[in-house]
C-alpha cells in the first residue's frame, strides 16, 4: 500500500510515529509543506489550495492509494473537497479527540488546546456542540498561536515554550482540568511540558493510534497485507530541523528508510 501523509510542518510525524506500530508491508510519503507553515494562522481558502497542490503531487509523483491529512486544520477546510475530488482515494483526516476525552475524564473539566484555525472552523464547532451535550463536560478551549513555530524550531524544551504553555495552562490547571485534547498534531511533541506545568496525572489525547487503526482497516478492506517492511520517505517544502525527524522516528525498527528530497 501506498501512503501520502501531509502537515505544515513536523507534527504529523506523531501520526507517521504511530503508523510504524501498525502499519506493515506499506511505502509512507510525508509532505512537510515548512514553506507555507503554520496552517492554523492561514485563511481556509490559502489551507484549501495547499492540501490540493500536496494531494496532487502525491498521486502524481507516488500513485498513493491513502491519504491522510496529519494536521487537523488541513482536516477542517479541505478534507471534503478532496474527497469529492478523489472518490476512489482512501482519505482519513485528524480530528481532535474530544469524544475519547469525554469517555476518560473523572473531573468533567477538558482542556482543548488547538490551533486558531481549527479552533474557528465550522467542524470543530459542530464536533464540539455535538459530543460536549452528551455528558456534563466544561470544555477549556485554548488558541495557542505561536506554539507551533516553536516546535517547528526545534525548541521543545525551551523557556520560550514553557512561558506560552504556562500562560494557557495554569488556568486550566485552576480550574482542575484532568484531560487535555491536543488539537494539533505537533502538540504531543512538547506533552513532557505540558505534564511537568500541570503537575498531576492529566490524561493527553490525541489521535494518531486512533488513525493508524482506521487505516489498517480500511486498507485492509480494499485488499492490503499487513506483512512486510514499511518504508518512510520525508519530502520538505522549506527548512526543517531533521534532529527532530530522528527524535520522532529513529527508535522503530521497521522503518528502514528516510530521504529528504524538497517536494
Amino acid at each position: 500500500m501506498k501512503i501520502g501523509v501531509f502537515d505544515s510542518g513536523l507534527g504529523g510525524l506523531t501520526v507517521v510515529q504511530a503508523m510504524t506500530k501498525v502499519i506493515k508491508g506499506a511505502e509512507i510519503f510525508y509532505v512537510a509543506d515548512t514553506q507555507n507553515a503554520p496552517y492554523g494562522e492561514k485563511t481556509p481558502e490559502q489551507i484549501l489550495e495547499y492540501s490540493l497542490s500536496i494531494t496532487q503531487y502525491l498521486i502524481d509523483t507516488y500513485q498513493i492509494e491513502a491519504l491522510i491529512l496529519a494536521c487537523n486544520t488541513a482536516t477542517s477546510s479541505a478534507i471534503k473537497h478532496l474527497r469529492d475530488m478523489y472518490p476512489s482515494l482512501i482519505i482519513i483526516g485528524t480530528e481532535p479527540g474530544i469524544k475519547p476525552a469525554i469517555e476518560q475524564t473523572d473531573t468533567g473539566k477538558i482542556g482543548v488546546l488547538a490551533t486558531p484555525a481549527t479552533l474557528q472552523g465550522t467542524k470543530y464547532q459542530e464536533l464540539a456542540n455535538t459530543l460536549s451535550s452528551t455528558k456534563d463536560v466544561v470544555l477549556y478551549e485554548q488558541a495557542c498561536p505561536g506554539l507551533v513555530e516553536q516546535i517547528e524550531e526545534g525548541k521543545i524544551h525551551s523557556s520560550q515554550t514553557k512561558t506560552l504553555l504556562e500562560n494557557w495552562l495554569i488556568p486550566m490547571k485552576e480550574n482542575n482540568v484532568d484531560t487535555i485534547v491536543l488539537g494539533c498534531t505537533h502538540y504531543p511533541l512538547v506533552s513532557h511540558m505540558i505534564k511537568d506545568i500541570m503537575q498531576s496525572n492529566v490524561k493527553l489525547i490525541h489521535t494518531g493510534h486512533a488513525i493508524a487503526k482506521h487505516l489498517l482497516l480500511l486498507g485492509e478492506s480494499k485488499g492490503h497485507s499487513n506483512a512486510g517492511d514499511l518504508s518512510v520517505t520525508i519530502h520538505t517544502t522549506g527548512d526543517i530541523q531533521e534532529h527532530l525527524i530522528d527524535d520522532i522516528l529513529d527508535t522503530y525498527e521497521n522503518v528502514h528508510k528516510i530521504e529528504i528530497p524538497t517536494a
